[in-house]
């Protein structure tokens, strides 16, 4: 028989991954505050526990993915989590993960913390991958478990650095697909449709990560840890003015300026620091120093 595992939480990510677990054969116990979420989970074969503490009796490994971190507080209380590995999927901040692997001792459990870089839909497909940071052999000895998810991606033994990770890449993917509207806005007070304006922003995001002369991301990735910016023909104070240009384009189609702006004054307060004459990857000097 395949180990058993535990679910807590059944929000849309947490039922998904309980009933995959389930697909690939294993005992599968959940509980939730509303406990009426776990109706199509049971018909699937699930088992329902009627108390958080018989949830986590019934699995070495509990999967935990609620809200945030105090909903694991508050769900869990005092139990006892002696001989348990819990892995909270949940979203926070490094520093409250890091707390969070302090409580778990404190109660006798170990914790591993994670990441998800997949939709609901996603959880169990190819492609699907987990960020996780914990003790390595822990996280070892439930990887087959843990695979059934997604592709087990191990930072190390930080609790805070699956958030770090998992908050970047969103930060990455929110921001680009918000510049993306953007632009989107900015030509369709012209009259320009999304539709016709896609080419052109999948050339430049292909480009992005390209591996010749137009690779930026692989580029900028060089300089940023040699600590060179060399700013050649395009450097970053005419990046700055350009930004300039974008803010009054926005204002003229009567469309919000507010990322326009923070874009162009983080590059003029990079430019103001000394950096006029660099590269487009110096603004990493004003990111690591934020505005007081």
């Amino acid at each position: 028989m395949k180990s058993p595992v535990t679910v807590v939480g059944l929000g849309p990510m947490g039922a998904t991954m309980a009933k995959t677990f389930l697909d690939d054969g294993r005992p599968v116990t959940v509980w939730n505050r509303t406990a009426a979420k776990a109706a199509p989970l049971v018909r699937d074969g699930a088992t329902l526990a009627p108390t958080i503490a018989a949830a986590i009796a019934a699995s070495e490994l509990v999967v935990v993915s609620q809200t945030d971190y105090q909903a694991m507080y508050d769900s869990f209380g005092g139990a006892d989590l002696e001989g348990r590995v819990i892995v909270n999927l949940s979203s926070g901040s490094p520093d409250e993960l890091r707390r969070a692997g302090e409580w778990a001792s404190k109660h006798g459990g170990e914790l591993v913390t994670g990441g998800v870089m997949a939709p609901p839909p996603g959880i169990g497909q190819p492609g699907a991958y987990i960020f996780y940071s914990g003790p390595e052999a822990v996280i070892d000895r439930h990887r087959e478990v843990l695979g059934v998810l997604g592709d087990v991606t191990y930072l190390g033994a930080d609790l805070g650095l699956s958030m770090l990770y998992y908050q970047a890449e969103l930060y990455l993917f929110w921001s680009t697909l918000t510049a993306y509207m953007h632009a989107v806005a900015l030509l369709g007070s012209a009259g320009v449709s999304a539709q016709q304006f896609l080419p052109f922003a999948a050339t430049t995001l292909r480009e992005l990560t390209e591996d010749g002369p137009m690779g930026f991301l692989k580029q900028m990735a060089e300089e940023i840890d040699a600590d060179v910016y060399p700013g050649d023909d395009n450097n970053l104070r005419m990046q700055a003015v350009g930004a300039d240009h974008i803010v009054d384009a926005a204002r003229e189609a009567g469309i919000d300026t507010a990322g326009p702006l923070a874009l162009r004054d983080l590059f003029w307060r990079a430019v103001d620091a000394g950096h006029g004459a660099d590269g487009l990857a110096s603004v990493i000097k004003a990111i690591r120093a934020p505005a007081p």
